[in-house]
C-alpha cells in the first residue's frame, strides 16, 4: 500500500529528537556544548503553529530531559515556553518586519526570559534562585547561528 503524497510527514523532526537526547547527556559533560535551549523554543513555537501534537509531545519530552539535566522546575520550560508563544511573540512579529529581529528575539527569550521566569517563581514559591553562568553569553551566539538556519 503506497502513501499519498498528500499524507507525506517528514521524519527529520524526529530524527532531531533522537539526537537531542544524545546531545543533551553530552552537553551536561561539555560546558562548550550549549543546550540548545533555543533550538528547542523554536522547534516547540513551529508545532504550535501547526497544531502538531505529537511533535508537541516529543519537544516537550526533550524540555524535561533538559530539565533533568539542569536541575530547573518540572514543566517550568514547558510552560514558559507556551506562555512566551501565547502573549509575547504574536506581538514581537507584529512589530518587527525583519526576520533577524524575531529570530534574535527567540534566542534571547528562551536564555534570557527563562532566566527571569525561573527566578520569579524561584521567588514565589521561596526557593534558592538558578545560577547564571557567563557560559550563557557564549551559548545565545552559538544557538542563535543555529536558529538562523532553522
Amino acid at each position: 500500500m503506497q502513501r499519498s503524497i498528500t499524507h507525506y510527514r517528514p521524519l527529520t523532526p524526529l530524527i532531531y529528537i533522537a539526537l537531542f537526547v544524545l546531545y543533551s547527556s553530552l552537553s551536561s559533560i561539555y560546558l562548550f556544548l550549549p543546550p540548545l535551549l533555543a533550538v528547542l523554543f523554536t522547534m516547540f513555537t513551529k508545532a504550535l503553529e501547526r497544531k502538531d501534537i505529537i511533535f508537541i509531545v516529543l519537544i516537550s519530552l526533550c524540555l524535561i530531559v533538559f530539565e533533568a539535566n539542569y536541575g530547573y522546575m518540572f514543566f517550568s520550560s514547558i510552560v514558559y515556553f507556551y506562555l512566551i508563544h501565547k502573549f509575547a511573540m504574536p506581538k514581537i512579529i507584529q512589530n518587527f518586519s525583519c526576520n533577524f529581529c524575531v529570530k534574535i528575539s527567540y534566542v534571547l527569550f528562551a536564555y534570557i526570559g527563562y532566566y527571569l521566569f525561573l527566578v520569579l517563581i524561584s521567588n514565589i514559591f521561596l526557593f534558592s534562585p538558578p545560577e547564571i553562568d557567563y557560559y550563557i553569553i557564549y551559548y545565545i551566539v552559538i544557538e542563535f547561528l543555529l536558529v538562523s538556519i532553522l
